[in-house]
């Protein structure tokens, strides 16, 4: 590493990643280490524009140790989520020439310099937003691009899940499957696309925020929760969902709204319902949110077919 003649430089690397609102939900973990799911699941990537997490990484001798700041506040890298996805992404680096900086990477140095990560949502964090998925799809993408990571996609995605579940689906833009995967080991645990944000373009997603506070029960805990008290999950995850991926596939594929909408609320409204099977119950909607849900059913009612 060409750091002795110039041991004060900074290298450095910026990407942005959307959040995902899932269609078909995941909720559960056959594996919590590893962050495997009891189903698949599929989301739509919104717009980077309205919802999104933008990093900045940078790597310098100076820096004695990892760190990183989210929206300004330092919070502590110890967690295995993080080490899970620096580990991955060191473990893969490659060698970094910068000329006009005078800076040598080999890739065998990346597991000795240290980085510090800067990260910044523009809308509420853990408030139920994916704003985790958001977050680590993009930490990933960020330092694969730093270290310069030749993975594709696909790979990426199953770092990504070992931050955050949600977050392998927020690499990729438009409509996306987070398949379950069978090998113990999740190597086929991963995101893949299922069309691109151009073939669906006049769709429309409304984010009504009715609540910018902290969830009263993350979302890792929920799981949990609901994975070792919920008959009904079982069921779902067994039963329901394998009908419904293939159903809200084809309707993604047909452009057919009607189909993609009394799925997607549907498989919302099981979702609560699981919450509610779980001992003790989750509640993650307000009276705010109660209100939204029964004008939305009395529109669509009304007009005979989803309207939302």
């Amino acid at each position: 590493m060409a750091m002795e003649a110039q041991a004060q430089w900074v290298l450095t690397a910026t990407g942005r990643s959307p959040t995902n609102i899932a269609v078909i939900k995941y909720w559960g973990k056959r594996d919590e280490a590893l962050i495997l799911p009891v189903n698949d699941s599929i989301s739509v990537t919104l717009d980077p524009d309205h919802l999104s997490a933008t990093t900045t990484v940078a790597a310098s001798p100076a820096f004695p140790s990892d760190r990183m700041w989210l929206n300004g506040k330092e919070i502590a890298l110890s967690g295995g989520r993080f080490q899970n996805c620096l580990r991955e992404i060191r473990k893969r680096a490659r060698d970094v020439e910068d000329e006009k900086k005078g800076i040598k990477i080999k890739k065998e140095d990346w597991e000795k310099l240290h980085v510090h990560i800067a990260s910044y949502n523009n809308f509420p964090t853990a408030a139920g937003l994916a704003s985790s998925a958001a977050g680590f799809a993009c930490l990933v993408f960020t330092l694969g691009k730093l270290m310069n990571v030749n993975e594709d996609y696909g790979e990426l995605s199953s770092i990504a899940r070992q931050g955050s579940g949600s977050a392998c689906r927020s690499i990729y833009g438009g409509f996306v499957k987070w398949c379950m995967g069978k090998n113990n080991d999740g190597s086929d645990s991963m995101a893949v696309q299922l069309v691109d944000e151009s073939h669906w373009d006049d769709l429309v997603i409304i984010i009504a925020v009715v609540s910018s506070k902290q969830k009263e029960t993350s979302s890792t805990s929920g799981m949990r929760d609901t994975v070792e008290t919920s008959p009904l999950l079982q069921y779902r995850a067994q039963t329901v969902v394998p009908g419904r991926i293939l159903k809200m596939e084809e309707a993604i594929k047909k452009h057919d709204f009607e189909s993609f909408a009394r799925l997607t609320c549907a498989d919302s409204n099981q979702f609560h319902a699981v919450c509610l099977d779980t001992s003790p119950p989750i509640f993650y909607m307000n009276d705010t949110s109660h209100r939204i849900i029964s004008l939305v059913e009395k529109w669509n009612h009304s007009e005979g077919t989803p309207q939302v």
